[in-house]
């Protein structure tokens, strides 16, 4: 038997997703060499809306779906729901990030997938779950954000919440959601059969609360998580300084309290009986803080700071722009930042899937799929369609292609 190019190999994904968090999940599983079937509806999916534009393609677009055979087609339909049914009875996963209730809409719920293929493992990813009050509800990254109690952590001390340009929620979710399926087909192959997933941005975005949840519950509601602002709510020190016109984070609890100390030129705090325990010390935060600001104040330069930190092994960090985190040397060796090809935008970077593994140390060379580019091949060489046939679905609608 050959060893696999990759660890997926031989493993099919019908792809129903659009946006981020359903895209990150697939373009994951292509990127360890499963074949993703894409399946957008005519005119294509929000993401190819998104900015960048270059002659009607969307790099938003290229960098979520790389690596995936796309088909555009009307499942409202009798003729696209036919072909949907063919190809996920030899499938091996779906995927689709709907709001609850569409996906029966057209006939391609867990209910009656299952019925089409025993074997499939089914992942369904939306902002609060298949079941309870708010499933029926579209939602996107900041809405989930907004109910999971993100949000109201996020900005300063006694002001308006701010949130953030950025999809964690949604990439996260998408990885959570890559995670479950390669756990469900490892069950499969021990023996098991297929199942649905069910998995919600509320959920994950609500474990990201590593401290206040507990607190909260463990003090009978005496603590009341607050935002924090640039400093953290308990422990000292922990935040955000500033050094001149920039700024760093800087962590120092236990043994890296004392690196700061002596970093800081003042051992005298090491001295003092007030600071010695960190469960208390961040009640003298204040103190600690207008020594660490007026230090950086002396150095003068954060790059400099971090460098008399990290000799100390004191945790930190400058506070980077994106343009710096791209061009930071430790990025640039580690290939975090990914160079792709397009046929339109010519070289393209984005950010690399984290994902390394010893035996598959590259990700695979792949682009994304034109709007219908694999309409013709999957129809023809999966489900045995004629051309004349291809034609009449064109020709009536059922499937589009074009060069965007």
């Amino acid at each position: 038997m050959s060893e696999p190019k990759c660890m997926l190999d031989g493993f099919r994904v019908i792809d129903f997703t659009h946006v981020v968090a359903g895209p990150h999940c697939t373009k994951m599983l292509a990127e360890q060499g499963a074949e993703v079937i894409k399946i957008e509806p005519i005119g294509g999916e929000l993401s190819r809306q998104l900015p960048n534009q270059k002659e009607g393609r969307s790099a938003y677009f290229i960098q979520h779906n790389i690596g995936k055979k796309t088909m555009c087609m009307d499942i409202s339909t009798p003729e696209g729901q036919d072909i949907c049914h063919r190809l996920i009875r030899d499938a091996d996963v779906v995927v689709e990030n709907f709001s609850p209730g569409v996906m029966k809409k057209h006939n391609l719920d867990w209910e009656t997938l299952k019925n089409i293929n025993p074997d499939l493992v089914m992942c369904s990813i939306s902002c609060f779950g298949q079941t309870g009050p708010l499933s029926h509800l579209p939602g996107y990254d900041w809405i989930g954000q907004s109910y999971a109690g993100i949000i109201d952590m996020t900005g300063d001390p006694d002001d308006i919440p701010v949130f953030g340009e950025y999809a964690f929620g949604d990439a996260s979710t998408g990885a959570h959601a890559y995670g479950a399926i390669v756990s469900a087909l490892l069950h499969r192959l021990r023996g098991g059969r297929g199942q649905h997933i069910d998995l919600s941005l509320i959920e994950v975005l609500f474990s990201y609360h590593e401290l206040h949840v507990q607190l909260y519950d463990t003090s009978k509601g005496e603590f009341q998580p607050k935002r924090a602002g640039r400093y953290h709510t308990l422990l000292a020190p922990i935040g955000i300084y500033r050094c001149k016109d920039r700024f760093i984070f800087i962590l120092g609890l236990a043994h890296q309290w004392e690196g700061l100390a002596k970093a800081m030129g003042r051992e005298d705090m090491l001295e003092d009986p007030r600071l010695n325990d960190l469960n208390t010390r961040g009640q003298y935060r204040d103190e600690i803080t207008e020594a660490v600001e007026a230090w950086l104040d002396s150095v003068g330069d954060v790059h400099k700071a971090v460098e008399l930190l990290q000799e100390h092994r004191v945790p930190c960090a400058p506070i980077l722009s994106i343009p710096e985190v791209m061009d930071l040397p430790h990025c640039k060796e580690r290939g975090v930042v990914r160079t792709i090809a397009d046929p339109v935008w010519g070289e393209l970077r984005i950010p690399r899937t984290p994902l390394r593994f010893s035996d598959f140390p590259n990700v695979p060379d792949t682009q994304a799929g034109m709007l219908g580019q694999y309409n013709h091949e999957i129809l023809g060489k999966y489900l045995n369609y004629s051309d004349d046939q291809i034609s009449q679905l064109e020709s009536k609608g059922i499937i589009e292609s074009k060069n965007i």
